[in-house]
């Protein structure tokens, strides 16, 4: 998946050189090419392809969340995590 990323952004950032270099492009054109055909159209899809593996991850730390003990493993609810303080007579 990186590598067609990497090759879509070669393609536009050649395209971007060209409106650049031509007689009528603009740099302003340019930078348009680079953030309308490269930038955000690829983070769009970047994000939605990896909707999977953001899923898979959370679900593994949910899973490794739920089966962690807490406390002492003795089953007991946990007490007052700080002593009360201490009143002088």
């Amino acid at each position: 998946m990186h590598i067609v990323a990497i090759a879509w952004m070669f393609v536009v950032l050649l395209m971007a050189a060209a409106e650049a270099s031509s007689k009528q492009g603009t740099l302003l054109g340019a930078l348009f090419t680079l953030l309308l055909y490269g930038a955000l159209p690829l983070a769009i899809v970047l994000y939605v392809l990896g909707t999977p593996a953001r899923r898979r991850a959370r679900l593994a730390n949910e899973r490794s969340a739920a089966s962690a003990p807490d406390g002492d493993s003795s089953g007991h609810a946990p007490g007052a995590a700080v002593a009360p303080e201490r009143e002088k007579p």
